[in-house]
């Protein structure tokens, strides 16, 4: 081949990746930290490792707080608070829910408290208060999840959650309805500005693993969620979800995991004006950290890969166990 071949072409998009100020210049996709909202564990007495989850704790109000002011203080403005009770607290009815005194509770009216303009996100379901598992009430003659019984829990929830100061009320459960239902309770007991962050589309996904051991749900009882979850195989059956859920009145559409269903992402994202919220969820953090641990991936280039992606397909919001690495990576720059 002659040493002066060359093309006679016009376009050559290799120019417009030529130096590292030219790719940014043309960068498409950024990742602003109030984007971001950090999942946080919290429970009564001592800070708790979670083995399946490195370097994220179930944490003590009192360490809860200190997390919350290193957050604020990286740029992370907003928090999801998930509670970690103790197993004589749950039982078959999730009456530990409705406690106003429950720990979700005190965690929030805390945070609120100590950092008044910190976003707080209220999950509501009942997991984490069924000696089941099941994020609903469960007939056992039938062995199904109740639907309407179990939004009447909800929406009581999510009173209280408010009341405590939450920012957003965050149904995760996937019943029929709750979110309408929940929108009523709370213009009806005045609290009209307290928004509605839905997991509209929350697949029965296997990668939610590490987050029932952060919970500490009973590994030796398998929870078929299949019922209420959708079906991975299905997309027309999230635009549904996500449809229905818009009509009621959420204020943002969450897709969950967000790794694994980029298309979801990208086609809710098309059929709706309403923010667009996508959950990096735990089992997607444990296999980025796993493989990081082993030497075989760079973690602080997959951290910032993967979140780039999921904002390309379309999410406005994220919520990453990886909030706080992803700042700290920020303030490097």
């Amino acid at each position: 081949m002659s040493e002066n071949f060359k093309l006679d072409i016009k376009f050559r998009p290799r120019r417009m990746r030529r130096t590292a100020q030219m790719r940014a210049l043309c960068e498409e996709t950024s990742i602003n930290l109030s984007k971001l909202i950090a999942p946080l564990f919290v429970s009564d007495g001592k800070n708790e490792n979670i083995d399946s989850m490195p370097e994220i704790k179930r944490l003590n109000i009192d360490s809860l707080l200190k997390k919350c002011e290193t957050l604020l203080k990286l740029g992370i403005n907003s928090v999801a608070i998930f509670p970690s009770i103790e197993a004589n607290l749950r039982t078959k009815d999730a009456s530990e829910a409705l406690n106003k005194d429950t720990l979700a509770l005190r965690a929030i009216r805390a945070i609120k408290k100590r950092f008044p303009k910190m976003l707080v996100v209220a999950d509501i379901a009942l997991d984490p208060y069924t000696s089941h598992g099941h994020d609903g009430i469960l007939d056992t003659k039938k062995n199904c999840i109740l639907n309407d019984e179990t939004v009447d829990m909800l929406c009581a929830m999510s009173l209280l959650a408010a009341e405590a100061g939450a920012d957003f009320i965050a149904p995760s459960d996937m019943m029929d309805g709750r979110v309408s239902a929940i929108r009523e309770a709370l213009d009806n007991f005045d609290f009209t500005d307290t928004a509605i962050m839905a997991y509209s589309a929350k697949y029965a996904s296997a990668f939610y693993g590490p987050f029932r051991d952060a919970l500490k749900t009973n590994k030796n009882k398998p929870i078929d969620k299949k019922t209420y979850q959708l079906n991975f195989s299905n997309s027309r059956e999230a635009l549904l979800e996500a449809g229905l859920d818009e009509f009621e009145g959420a204020d943002i559409l969450m897709v969950k995991p967000a790794s694994h269903y980029l298309d979801i992402i990208s086609k809710i994202k098309e059929r709706t004006y309403l923010p667009v919220a996508a959950y990096q969820v735990s089992g997607e953090y444990s296999m980025i950290m796993a493989a990081a641990q082993k030497g075989w991936i760079d973690l602080d280039k997959c951290v910032v890969e993967s979140l780039s992606c999921i904002r390309r397909a379309g999410a406005d919001i994220i919520l990453t166990y990886f909030a706080e690495h992803y700042a700290k990576l920020m303030q490097k720059k």
